[in-house]
């Protein structure tokens, strides 16, 4: 059953200071932002700031944080990250990669805005944020939607609102979730595009699967390639089975070419098909002809 107490539809209404283009932004005498639509935003020590442990994304790639960490070091933190507070500490809510790169830049404090959800709403609020907003990979995401579920008891009609996707979006998502586990460590390191994955999910054999998968990423085939290999595995042509003519058919051909002394071949079996008589100049067919007519 739906959780009555959910933060609300859509991540707009979750984290409304979060949306692309904030209504109302306030800066103090420095230029340095103090509010965001009504939320005060506080610069907030980093020694007293806690990851959450309950972040769907495992892996910050080295490069982009590191770009991130550039920028921030020229142009500050632009967006600010969202924190709770615990005791005389805060646990990031949003932002964790922000907060990353603000480490790496140097920073001493990180502008942030405060919130006082429950346990169950940071958890809910920190999945829907990365799902929505940050770069994880397709199994991050996949795994992130799964646990909405599983918390909420939502249908997948219910999440795909939430999120503002299809319906049919969530459930290829979850579906990544039925691949093989070495699989799914192929698309965690992105050697593997959702889309390939999406193509293996109807292979059942599981070492077909892995086997298909190896191969997308060592001979990089495209997916649509991929999804014609998945298709003819899936729906494999009939082999033609050669019909050998029997003996008086043989014999009819033979008798043929001795006749009309050139080339006869034929196509299809005893019950139906075609015979062929070859003629190689205007001569050959007028031979042919005489011999049909004396016939």
């Amino acid at each position: 059953m739906e959780n009555k107490k959910g933060l609300g539809r859509g991540l707009g209404s979750l984290l409304g200071i979060l949306d692309d283009e904030p209504k109302q932004i306030k800066k103090d005498e420095t230029g340095k932002i103090k509010e965001i639509d009504g939320e005060r935003v506080s610069e907030i020590d980093i020694k007293l700031i806690d990851v959450n442990p309950n972040q769907p994304r495992k892996n910050f790639e080295p490069t982009a944080l590191k770009e991130l960490s550039d920028s921030i070091k020229l142009h500050g933190v632009i967006q600010p990250i969202i924190v709770n507070k615990t005791g005389e500490r805060y646990i990031i809510v949003a932002g964790e990669r922000r907060f990353r790169a603000s480490k790496l830049a140097g920073l001493k404090t990180i502008p942030a805005i405060v919130k006082n959800y429950t346990e169950q709403q940071v958890k809910e609020v920190s999945l829907l944020e990365n799902i929505q907003r940050e770069d994880l990979n397709p199994v991050e995401v996949a795994n992130a939607m799964r646990e909405l579920l599983e918390i909420h008891g939502w249908t997948q009609d219910v999440l795909a609102d939430r999120l503002g996707k299809s319906r049919s979006a969530v459930a290829n998502t979850l579906r990544l979730l039925t691949l093989q586990p070495e699989v799914l460590a192929l698309i965690e390191s992105g050697k593997l595009s959702a889309g390939h994955a999406r193509s293996l999910v109807v292979v059942s054999d599981p070492e077909t699967q892995v086997k298909l998968a190896k191969l997308a990423v060592t001979k990089k085939v495209t997916v649509r390639d991929l999804e014609k290999a998945v298709k003819q595995l899936s729906n494999p042509q009939p082999k033609k089975v050669k019909v050998e003519p029997s003996a008086e058919l043989k014999d009819l051909i033979n008798l043929m070419q001795h006749k009309f002394a050139t080339k006869v071949s034929f196509m299809g079996n005893d019950k139906k098909g075609r015979i062929y008589i070859d003629y190689y100049s205007a001569d050959d067919l007028e031979r042919i002809l005489e011999f049909l007519n004396r016939e």
